[in-house]
């Protein structure tokens, strides 16, 4: 695979563990709140992500590293356990639904060790590591099944359905449905056609 030097980020710099520790802090806040507590706990959202519209239900445990990295559209449901590894950004539009269990990784790590690795990390005081990050989007009306997996720099597709447990490391196109390790696209469809009965 080939990096551009933007692809890769700061991990361990003073300010990003310093958002990693507050946001730390608000998904612990979020996880206690009371779940009838309607307006505490979209407070909290609210200082937790980039962007939230209206009528956002996150079940918890919610998990994720910066959170300001994170869009959310309108009428969206995030199920329990869900993790968010923003690194990059992540956009979900509207009307998505995001089952239990799943997992968006925007951050990664070279395959060659020579890439991966860092010689002289200790006099440049940073991880023995590089990580790089590209961000996931989902778009409109997509579903992500239960304990799916997003790997860096994917996007799905308007109305598609990813089925549960797959592994999407490439774009999934819209009107489609999808699914495995790796995931695959397993059918199209009209989203305009007659509804069945």
């Amino acid at each position: 695979m080939y990096y551009e030097a933007s692809d890769f980020v700061e991990t361990a710099d003073n300010e990003t563990l310093e958002l990693i520790a507050r946001t730390r802090e608000l998904t612990r806040e979020y996880y206690f709140s009371d779940y009838r507590d309607t307006a505490k706990r979209a407070a909290i959202l609210q200082e937790l992500l980039g962007g939230i519209g209206e009528n956002v239900a996150i079940d918890t445990p919610f998990h994720c590293d910066h959170g300001n990295n994170i869009f959310l559209g309108n009428d969206v449901i995030i199920g329990i356990n869900c993790t968010f590894v923003d690194n990059a950004e992540i956009h979900i539009g509207n009307k998505v639904m995001i089952a239990s269990n799943v997992q968006f990784y925007t951050s990664s790590h070279p395959v060659l060790p020579q890439e991966r690795l860092i010689p002289d990390w200790k006099e440049q005081q940073t991880p023995f590591f590089r990580t790089y990050a590209r961000p996931i989007e989902v778009k409109d009306n997509a579903w992500i099944g239960g304990g799916s997996i997003l790997l860096p720099g994917v996007t799905v597709g308007e109305n598609s359905v990813i089925g549960a447990g797959s592994v999407v490391n490439r774009s999934i196109p819209a009107n489609c449905v999808a699914a495995g390790n790796p995931c695959r696209v397993i059918r199209c469809f009209d989203p305009n056609e007659e509804k069945s009965q």
